[in-house]
């Protein structure tokens, strides 16, 4: 244990004197004997500074890294002003930690403030809190937030994607929750089968909006059916989308979530990123993980302090609705940074151009041959039919520095495009599809 703790041998010694034990045997007797490593760890010998930089950077060479992205389905490639990572770089906030301290943590707490302001504007609700670890836990976390005694079904949309429900499963599993499954029909969700499943132990209906085919679904629809049985509406969103759609408190959700990714945070090979949440001021109490809330000091000072509840709420597991007590803080920052720099202008802009390259995108690949699945509004993806193998294609498209689409179950494709792609890059890849289309 010495090569691995700062202390001494003779330090080691003295606290297994005071804590009773004669040795790190007896300390550690009550582990069982059959999980012990026999031989060892078998660590490699250490490495100079020089040479661990020479294996890092070898190891980086076999990531391949694509300009010309046409791949969504959860992470996205957007533009990310300057300004954000140099305002994020800062020792200032690249070295804060927890604000355990409220009296000198201002700066921190602060930036964690206006986060939760930005996300209240973007999905019209009351209230959010500090941030989740992504969109995925985010959305898991909501379910337990409307559980009640008599009720306590959460039933999900099919047409969520898969990384979300998979996390939601492996929540409810560890919790013995019950969750339901409701179909989806023609790419969306199955309204009638919604209806024929709601009952009064049902907590929550779970959606997203856009889903994972890209399209839009009926959200007032789906959250009124929930509310006439009296269940919860949770709404997964996309947050550059809800710069045109309309927001989940006007589709009446009760609790909205959603992957915060787009707002600033570079693709990264799959993260970190951040999960938002935000609820009605009647659910506030239920939001897990930290608050932040504004006040003043004795001076009449503004101020910024941990409200609402205390983080060991998290910690007494037998009384917490969650076991969350951290938050992704610099990444919520980077978010916060991202959407002063846009302003609602720029976001509206963005998300202009992320639906209208998309449908431009999706007319051009159908006259390549690539038929689309389903003929209902989307904002930036879109599922299309593949006339060849559709690994091959995107072989091919690789090939060529792009990444295609993701292959979907039944040769299909589901494409997207944001405002980084430009027209020639979209002519380039339709003239490639027909490359390979046409055979």
């Amino acid at each position: 244990m010495g090569n691995f703790l700062s202390n001494t041998a003779g330090q080691q010694e003295e606290m297994l004197k005071e804590a009773g034990y004669g040795s790190f045997d007896e300390l550690f007797a009550g582990i069982p004997k059959e999980v012990y490593l026999k031989d060892g760890l078998h660590l490699p010998l250490g490495l100079s500074e020089m040479e661990a930089g020479e294996k890092l950077e070898d190891m980086a060479e076999k990531n391949k890294v694509f300009r010309h992205i046409f791949r969504g389905a959860g992470a996205y490639h957007h533009y990310i002003p300057a300004i954000v990572k140099n305002v994020t770089a800062k020792e200032d906030f690249l070295t804060a930690y927890t604000p355990y301290q409220a009296e000198i943590s201002q700066g921190n707490l602060q930036s964690i403030f206006e986060f939760q302001t930005m996300i209240c504007e973007l999905t019209g609700l009351d209230v959010a809190n500090a941030s989740v670890y992504d969109g995925a836990t985010a959305a898991a976390e909501s379910i337990f937030m409307c559980r009640e005694r008599k009720r306590s079904k959460t039933l999900v949309s099919a047409a969520v994607p898969p990384q979300v429900l998979e996390t939601m499963k492996t929540y409810c599993f560890g919790r013995n929750a019950e969750l339901v499954v409701v179909p989806e029909k023609d790419g969306v969700t199955d309204l009638e089968a919604l209806a024929s499943m709601l009952d009064e132990t049902v907590a929550s209906v779970y959606m997203q909006q856009p889903n994972y085919y890209g399209i839009l679904e009926d959200a007032e629809a789906i959250g009124a059916l929930a509310h006439e049985k009296g269940a919860k509406f949770i709404m997964g969103c996309n947050p550059i989308a809800l710069a045109l759609m309309k927001t989940p408190a006007e589709c009446g959700a009760d609790v909205a979530v959603g992957e915060g990714q787009p707002l600033g945070l570079p693709l990264s090979f799959g993260g970190p990123y951040l999960g938002f949440m935000a609820s009605t001021k009647d659910m506030m109490r239920k939001l897990p993980g930290r608050i932040v809330g504004e006040t003043v000091d004795n001076d009449g000072k503004r101020g910024f302090v941990l409200t609402l509840q205390a983080r060991e709420q998290h910690i007494r597991r037998e009384k917490a609705s969650s076991n969350i007590c951290s938050n992704q803080a610099l990444c919520a920052l980077t978010a916060s940074v991202y959407l002063s720099a846009m302003g609602p202008e720029g976001l509206t802009q963005a998300a202009t151009l992320c639906t209208s390259k998309a449908h431009y995108l999706k007319n051009a690949l159908e006259e390549a041959g690539l038929k689309p699945v389903y003929d209902k509004p989307f904002f930036h993806e879109f599922v299309t039919e593949c006339p060849v193998d559709a690994e091959k294609l995107m072989e091919h498209l690789e090939a060529h520095g792009i990444l295609g689409g993701l292959v979907l179950p039944g040769n299909r494709i589901l494409w997207c495009a944001t405002e980084m792609n430009t027209k020639a890059e979209m002519d380039q890849l339709t003239a490639l599809v027909k490359e390979v289309a046409s055979v």
